[in-house]
């Protein structure tokens, strides 16, 4: 019983990826594409947990789990920090940062025109 619940668990979880690699491929910005990136590599590190569960030999893909996110942690530091020299994310988090400022000062207006 318990192996069916790992496997459907499984399944779900790939497909969750594929939703994320839909946002890596097709992400409107940079910053959209990296974190779905990242997104996909933490959840394949959870599958390979769960592979090691079913297959008895959990410490073993711990192991490979933690040497995974790893290099996912290391692969989206260093995409980030080359998009940023080249000005991309920068502009995305200016611009961020103006919708923000906008949407603070258009909640901070009267509503119904009258003083």
């Amino acid at each position: 019983m318990m192996e069916h619940f790992i496997l459907i668990s499984a399944v779900v979880l790939i497909l969750l990826i594929m939703v994320s690699l839909i946002r890596v491929i097709g992400g409107p910005t940079v910053g959209d594409r990296i974190l779905g990136g990242n997104v996909v590599g933490t959840k394949t590190t959870v599958l390979l947990l769960l592979i090691g569960i079913l297959y008895e030999d959990l410490g073993m893909f711990v192991d490979i789990a933690i040497a995974y996110a790893l290099l996912n942690f290391i692969a989206t530091l260093g995409a980030t920090k080359f998009f940023l020299r080249r000005g991309d994310v920068g502009e995305m988090v200016e611009e961020a940062i103006t919708r923000h400022e906008d949407s603070v000062a258009e909640t901070k207006t009267p509503r119904g025109g009258s003083t």
